[in-house]
C-alpha cells in the first residue's frame, strides 16, 4: 500500500513540476549557441526580463510563410534585469533592459506528430515547451507557457514571429 501511495503521489506532483512544459518531450539542444541562429534580443512581455532568441535551420528556412514547419525549434535565453534605485529595470540607449543574471533557457518545439499522451494543456497549436536551468538540466517551475502562447494563432503562437520574419528577409 505504501508503494502505491508513493507512486500516486509522484504522478500528482510531476505535472506541477513541469507546468512550463515537458522536458521528456521537448529536449534541450546542447549545441544551440553554435548551431542555431540568434535572431532577436528583446524585453520580455512580463517587463522584468530580457530574452535572447535563437532559431534552428528548420525555423529559419520556413519563416517566409504564415507558419513555421514541423521540426522548428526556438530557444530563449532568459536574463534577469539590472534594477535602478526605483526598483524598475534599467534600459540602454535602445530601450532594452540591461541584462543581469542568466536565469533560464526556454525551448519551444513544433511537431504535428506528438505522442497522444502529451497533455493538450501543455501545448499551443503544434508547439510544446520546456524550461531548463542555464546548465541545460531540467528546471522545475510553475509557469504555464502554453497559456501565454495559445491566444496568438495568427503569429504561429510566437511572440517573436514578426522579428523572425524580418531577420530572415
Amino acid at each position: 500500500m505504501k508503494k502505491l501511495t508513493s507512486v500516486l503521489l509522484a504522478l500528482l506532483i510531476t505535472p506541477i513540476s513541469y507546468a512550463g512544459g515537458n522536458p521528456e518531450h521537448v529536449s534541450f539542444p546542447k549545441d544551440y549557441q553554435s548551431k542555431f541562429t540568434q535572431y532577436d534580443t528583446r524585453n520580455r512581455v512580463n517587463g522584468k526580463q530580457v530574452a535572447v532568441l535563437y532559431a534552428n535551420e528548420t525555423a529559419l528556412n520556413s519563416a517566409s510563410g504564415s507558419k513555421l514547419a514541423d521540426g522548428s525549434k526556438i530557444v530563449m535565453e532568459v536574463y534577469k534585469t539590472k534594477l535602478g534605485e526605483d526598483g524598475k529595470p534599467i534600459t540602454d540607449d535602445n530601450g532594452l533592459f540591461v541584462k543581469a543574471k542568466f536565469a533560464a533557457i526556454a525551448v519551444m518545439e513544433k511537431r504535428s506528430n506528438w505522442d497522444a499522451s502529451f497533455n493538450s494543456k501543455q501545448r499551443a497549436g503544434d508547439w510544446r515547451f520546456a524550461i531548463y536551468k542555464t546548465d541545460g538540466t531540467v528546471k522545475d517551475n510553475k509557469l504555464d507557457c502554453a497559456s501565454c502562447h495559445t491566444p496568438m494563432p495568427d503569429s504561429d503562437f510566437l511572440f517573436s514571429y514578426s522579428s523572425l520574419i524580418e531577420f530572415v528577409k
